[in-house]
């Protein structure tokens, strides 16, 4: 039978009222900030491009870095402090980023450093605080809401962005301090929550959660490359391959956006009939069918391959639901309560480092041509949700 839960069920799943506005509020901040971050550099403070992005890939990479440090203090107990570390820590980055002088790449670098530290933290804490709070499928559901709560202040984010940019310099730096701003009542708010867990004392061993979810987190690496496509390689192959407007690009984004806010948690409550597990081997599955849709719909003639390619991302959004919807849940299953702050770190991790590496490797094989990209990436992705169904007895 599926799962049915009550809204307010859902709010308090999900670290209650309080905490659901934190959740809010700083997905507007980040949805301002994050994806005119590189126009920041460029515009207000007289960066050039290469310069720009290597800070931001540099705060992103040192952000992994303290992911794990982020995993032990879970482990002691903590839960809404390191929330609102993760949001305090951005407020740092955006107070860095409004003092840094034009002309000055330090400054800026040091800025994208904190942002970075605080954009993969929150993810860990975020789900540690959830899965402390709920248990069960209840706890499943309350991870999507979160998902499609930040997607949509994100989206909402953007758009505000979006305005402020016909502004000129001085309201993209207005921005940037609404965004601040935003991160610091954000805090507030979690640390009002006052959540702590019961520390459990018991040492970590070699049959620990690492083995165990050694394939599992192998094969996140691959299966985040799906939270990129709408982002780049949807956008690449319909303005470079099929040389359509940019405006159908657009619309696969936002349509993404919209998909994920308001199915995320239908499509997992409803798939909680199934175990974690086949609800990941079965986004695998929908994501390798979707990119082998991309490669045929990527074939078709002029006037006729751009709308198939937005047909077709629609279900490429269905698998990265399933995928969103199953892999932390089924990581805050497996790992032991004392080890659950640095299994996360771990999942974070494997996560962080997909996304990183998925632009370079999307642009790489686009060049190489249709077949080469989405052959790849459904093969692939098919191998990953393999090796993650082949440990289903191991993990019982």
């Amino acid at each position: 039978m599926t799962t049915k839960i009550h809204p307010r069920a859902l709010v308090r799943a999900s670290g209650g009222s309080r905490y659901a506005a934190a959740v809010v509020v700083d997905a507007l901040g980040t949805g301002l900030l994050r994806p005119f971050l590189l126009l920041y550099g460029v515009t207000v403070l007289g960066l050039s491009a290469p310069v720009t992005g290597i800070a931001m890939t540099a705060g992103i990479v040192v952000g992994l870095g303290c992911v794990p440090v982020v995993g032990r203090w879970l482990d002691g107990g903590a839960r809404s402090t390191v929330v609102a570390a993760s949001m305090l820590v951005r407020v740092v980055g955006v107070a860095l980023l409004l003092a840094a002088p034009p002309g000055h790449a330090g400054p800026f670098a040091a800025a994208a450093l904190f942002l970075g530290i605080g954009n993969q933290a929150w993810p860990v804490a975020h789900a540690a605080l959830v899965a402390t709070v709920a248990h069960g499928r209840e706890r499943d559901a309350a991870l999507a809401g979160g998902r499609a709560l930040r997607n949509a202040g994100l989206g909402v984010g953007a758009l505000l962005a979006t305005a402020c940019l016909a502004g000129g310099t001085t309201a993209v730096r207005a921005m940037a301090a609404a965004t601040g701003l935003a991160y610091l009542a954000a805090a507030a708010l979690a640390w009002s929550v006052r959540l702590r867990a019961r520390p459990v004392d018991v040492a970590v061993t070699a049959d620990g959660p690492a083995p165990r979810m050694r394939a599992l987190l192998t094969a996140n690496v691959v299966y985040a490359f799906c939270l990129n496509v709408p982002e780049i390689a949807v956008p690449l192959v319909l303005v470079t391959q099929l040389h359509a407007s940019p405006v159908w690009a657009a619309a696969v984004f936002v349509a993404n956006t919209v998909l994920v806010v308001t199915l995320q948690v239908p499509i997992t409550v409803l798939l909680s009939r199934f175990p974690r597990r086949t609800v990941l081997v079965l986004g695998g599955v929908v994501l390798t069918a979707s990119y082998l849709a991309f490669l045929a719909a990527s074939s078709l003639s002029d006037g006729w391959g751009a709308p198939a390619v937005a047909a077709v991302s629609v279900v490429c959004t269905i698998g990265e639901i399933g995928y969103a919807g199953s892999a932390t849940a089924l990581v805050t299953a497996l790992a032991p309560a004392h080890v659950l702050g640095r299994a996360l770190a771990r999942f974070q991790l494997s996560t962080g480092f997909g996304l990183a590496v998925s632009p370079a490797v999307i642009t790489a094989l686009a060049t190489r041509g249709p077949a080469t990209l989405w052959g790849g990436l459904a093969a692939a992705t098919l191998l990953s949700a393999s090796a993650v169904a082949a440990e289903k007895e191991r993990d019982r």
